[in-house]
């Protein structure tokens, strides 16, 4: 089981806005892509929810800016799930500018997002299968080692 999913990504120039500097959506698009990647590597694959007839929406999204993503950066992605709920649970996320040594520096951006799950036929929500939840660790809202790590 991978509690925390670390990725880094590579700022390229199509993700720059106007002010130079990676736009506000560009996070929207790191956080589901790192949020289907951990999904992914506890064995919750695309394939499985087809089986399943289930999938999962997002509800709300909740990002603070901290600093700007500029060019050239190399941003390190941590993402886990905080906790779940009958039909939903919260995914966190931290974005960090990565530092020369190759350890995070400073904090981007702090993020969430509610995620419902969805019986895929019918759109509404169901219980999440028991089987989608033993795949993952409930960490809360930043245990130190997400930060310090």
């Amino acid at each position: 089981m991978h509690d925390v999913l670390h990725r880094e990504i590579q700022v390229t120039d199509e993700m720059l806005d106007y002010n130079r500097h990676v736009n506000n959506i560009v996070f929207v698009h790191w956080m589901q892509d790192v949020a289907v990647e951990h999904a992914t590597v506890n064995g919750c694959t695309k394939e499985v929810y087809e089986r399943l007839k289930v999938s999962w929406v997002a509800r709300s999204h909740h990002i603070d800016y901290l600093a700007s993503a500029l060019p050239g950066d190399t941003v390190i992605a941590k993402t886990w799930l905080a906790d779940n709920r009958k039909v939903s649970c919260r995914r966190k996320y931290l974005f960090f500018r990565k530092n020369p040594d190759g350890r995070p520096g400073d904090l981007l951006a702090k993020a969430e997002t509610e995620w419902v799950f969805v019986n895929s036929e019918t759109g509404r929500p169901m219980k999440i299968d028991p089987w989608v939840t033993s795949r993952f660790r409930m960490l809360g809202e930043t245990p130190d080692e997400i930060i310090s790590d």
